[in-house]
């Protein structure tokens, strides 16, 4: 059963794998960090944040300074989707941000039917089993 994650990423919860939700490429172990088997584009943040007053005539332009920031871009490696963009300290290593227990949304899955697609907001329907108490 596959499980969507993210507008770039899937799960699939049988073969316990990260998948490209754009292609269908699968990615590698959905026990680790998925931003290990992407396409990683780093960026001096000056190129996204341009200054906004003159460098020439001022220390200080609000655009960030590339030796406290750097900003990464993640992509699958088959289509070049892009997964995620961080902001991190030049030299941090990608940030674990998506870590699931892998054993708990199979056992969670397991009595659910299989999504073609994401459901978002109202439409999502719980498990039956699953009431609100308050009388509502």
């Amino acid at each position: 059963m596959k499980i969507y994650v993210t507008d770039a990423l899937v799960i699939d919860l049988d073969s316990e794998q990260w998948e490209c939700r754009a292609c269908s490429a699968v990615l590698g172990s959905a026990r680790e960090n998925y931003k290990r088997f992407m396409v990683l584009r780093p960026h001096d943040p000056s190129e996204i944040h341009a200054p906004i007053i003159d460098p020439e005539r001022y220390e200080f332009t609000f655009a960030p300074d590339p030796q406290w920031l750097s900003i990464v871009e993640y992509y699958c490696p088959q289509c070049g989707h892009m997964a995620e963009a961080e902001y991190l300290p030049p030299g941090h290593p990608p940030v674990h941000d998506i870590e699931f227990d892998i054993d708990a949304l199979k056992a969670q899955w397991a009595a659910r039917e299989a999504l073609t697609a994401p459901v978002l907001g109202p439409d999502f329907v719980t498990p039956a089993h699953h009431h609100h108490k308050g009388g509502h």
